[in-house]
C-alpha cells in the first residue's frame, strides 16, 4: 500500500481549486447567455484594457485631469499609446472641426510677370572728413556765400584763408586790395577766403550796414558776421586785421596780424595749394607792401578813441572827463594850440563822454565848439555815425586854415566859399586828410549839429592813399 505523502496534496490543492471554480463560473455564465431574454448589443465602446492588478492594500491614485487647451495654446502633440491613460468608459466626442478650403491655383497657361528690380545706386563716396585746428562757430549773416565751415573746406581738398576784420577799421580797408587779389587769382585753384567780420563798434552790428560797405569797398569773397564774438573768442583773436591760413590738413600754417607782410603770406598760400595739388606756378606773384614814408613810423600818433570804453589812458586833455561816464561838461580848450600834448585831444564848449564816442551836446550856428589835436602822420581818418536817415557837415582845419586840394582825403568837398568840410550820411571812417608828406599838424574838426560825435581817428604814413 502506498502512502500518500500530505506536502504533495497541499501543493496540488489549489491547483484543483482553481479548476473547480473556473467550471462553476462556466456554467454560470452558459445559463445566463441562453436564457428567454434577448441578448443585449455588443457595446460600441472600445474593450476596456485592464492594466495589472494593484495588491489590493494599495490605494488607487486618483484619475489624472488633463486641461482642455485655450484658444492662445498652440497645437497639441498626441501621446504615444504606451503612455495614454485609461480611457473613461463614455468617450467624449471629437469636435469636428471646418475644413479650410485650400486655394484655388491659377491656370496653368498664366505666367507670372515677374517684376524688374531697379538697379542699386552706387553711392558717391564722401571724401575723408578732416577736423580743422579750430572751427568758426556761432556765425550769423552770410554774404556772396552759403554758410560753410572750415572742416567741409578742407576735407574737399580747398585752402582756408580766415580773415577778421571790421568795415569802420582803415586798417582792414587797407588790406582789401591784397584779399581782392589773391581771390581773383587762386579762388579757382582751391582757395577760400572767408572774411569774419567782428564789430568794433555798435552800429558795425547792423547788417545793413555791412551789406552797404561790402558793396562800396568791393568785396566780392565771402563774408559773416561775428556778432557775438563766438569766432573770435574761438580763435583768441585780438587784432584787426588779423589773418589765419589753413592747408588740407586742417593746421593753420601761417598768420599774420596787422598790415604788411604780404608777399610772404602770398607765398605762403601758394605752398599750400601746391601741396593740394594745385598748379600755380604760371600765376605771378603780386605787389609786396605799400611804400611808407620814410619817417620814423614811430613817431607817428596812435589810435585816439572818443568813448570811455575804448580809452586806455590819459586820451583826453581835460580832467573833467573822468569824473564821471555818459555826463555833459562844457569843455574850455586850452589857449596855445602848440601847447597840445601830442597822442591826446581836446574839445571845447559842450560835450557829452558816452560809451564809444564824445558827442556834441548842442546845437549852434558858428562853429564855437570843435574836437581838436595834435598829429604826425600823412594820414588821419575820423570814424563817425549819423543818425539813421540823417546827415550833418563836418568842417576840417589844419593849421587854423581849410585843408587845400592835395592835403584833402578823398572824403573831402568843398564849399562856394573854399572850406574844407566833409557830408556824414552814413555809419563808416571817412578820409580827411592826406598830406604830400608826413608832418606834425595841428587838426580842427567842427560841427553845429548835436549829433556830431567822433569815435575813432587813425593815422597813416603811406606815401599813397589813406
Amino acid at each position: 500500500m502506498t502512502t500518500s505523502n500530505p506536502d504533495s496534496r497541499r501543493r496540488r490543492a489549489p491547483w484543483r481549486g482553481a479548476l473547480t471554480v473556473v467550471a462553476v463560473l462556466a456554467a454560470l455564465v452558459a445559463f445566463a447567455c441562453t436564457g428567454d431574454d434577448e441578448p443585449e448589443p455588443e457595446p460600441t465602446t472600445a474593450p476596456v484594457t485592464r492594466s495589472t492588478p494593484r495588491p489590493a492594500t494599495a490605494t488607487p491614485p486618483p484619475p489624472t485631469l488633463t486641461p482642455t487647451p485655450t484658444a492662445t495654446e498652440g497645437p497639441r502633440r498626441d501621446m504615444p499609446a504606451s503612455s495614454r491613460s485609461t480611457p473613461s468608459p463614455t468617450p467624449t466626442p471629437a469636435a469636428t472641426s471646418t475644413p479650410t478650403p485650400s486655394p484655388t491655383p491659377p491656370p496653368a497657361t498664366a505666367t507670372p510677370t515677374p517684376t524688374p528690380t531697379p538697379p542699386t545706386p552706387t553711392p558717391t563716396p564722401e571724401p575723408p572728413r578732416v577736423r580743422p585746428e579750430i572751427e568758426v562757430t556761432g556765425l550769423g549773416r552770410w554774404f556772396n556765400s552759403e554758410p560753410f565751415t572750415i572742416g567741409e573746406q578742407v576735407s574737399r581738398g580747398n585752402v582756408v584763408l580766415i580773415d577778421f576784420w571790421t568795415y569802420s577799421c582803415i586798417n582792414c580797408v587797407r588790406t582789401l586790395p591784397y584779399l581782392r587779389d589773391w581771390h581773383d587769382k587762386y579762388a579757382e585753384h582751391g582757395l577760400v577766403i572767408l572774411g569774419v567780420h567782428r564789430p568794433e563798434f555798435e552800429f558795425e552790428h547792423s547788417a545793413t550796414n555791412v551789406a552797404a560797405a561790402i558793396e562800396r569797398l568791393e568785396v566780392t569773397w565771402p563774408v559773416a558776421q561775428d556778432n557775438d564774438s563766438r569766432t573770435w573768442r574761438a580763435f583768441n583773436n585780438r587784432y584787426w586785421p588779423a589773418k589765419y591760413l589753413f592747408d588740407t590738413t586742417g593746421k593753420i600754417v601761417h598768420t599774420r596780424f596787422g598790415e604788411g607782410a604780404y608777399l610772404k603770406f602770398e607765398e605762403e598760400i601758394r605752398a599750400a595749394l601746391t601741396r593740394a595739388g594745385s598748379d600755380v606756378s604760371d600765376i605771378p606773384l603780386g605787389q609786396g607792401d605799400q611804400a611808407r614814408d620814410p619817417e620814423d613810423r614811430r613817431r607817428q600818433t596812435r589810435e585816439l578813441y572818443g568813448g570811455y570804453w575804448r580809452i586806455r589812458g590819459s586820451y583826453a586833455a581835460q580832467d573833467e572827463y573822468y569824473l564821471g561816464t555818459d555826463r555833459e561838461v562844457e569843455y574850455v580848450d586850452i589857449g596855445d594850440p602848440s601847447e597840445r600834448v601830442h597822442d591826446k585831444w581836446y574839445v571845447h564848449g559842450l560835450w557829452r563822454n558816452e560809451r564809444e564816442a564824445i558827442v556834441h551836446a548842442r546845437e549852434t550856428t558858428n562853429l564855437e565848439d570843435y574836437f581838436a589835436l595834435q598829429f604826425r602822420a600823412r594820414s588821419v581818418n575820423v570814424v563817425l555815425d549819423p543818425p539813421p536817415g540823417q546827415s550833418y557837415e563836418v568842417y576840417i582845419t589844419i593849421d587854423g586854415r581849410p585843408l587845400s586840394a592835395d592835403e584833402a582825403g578823398s572824403d573831402v568837398v568843398f564849399d562856394a566859399d573854399g572850406n574844407s568840410l566833409i557830408r556824414v550820411t552814413e555809419p563808416r571812417h571817412y578820409a580827411i586828410v592826406e598830406l604830400p608828406e608826413f608832418g606834425e599838424h595841428d587838426l580842427r574838426l567842427a560841427s553845429n549839429s548835436d549829433h556830431f560825435g567822433v569815435f575813432a581817428l587813425t593815422f597813416g604814413s603811406y606815401l599813397e592813399g589813406p
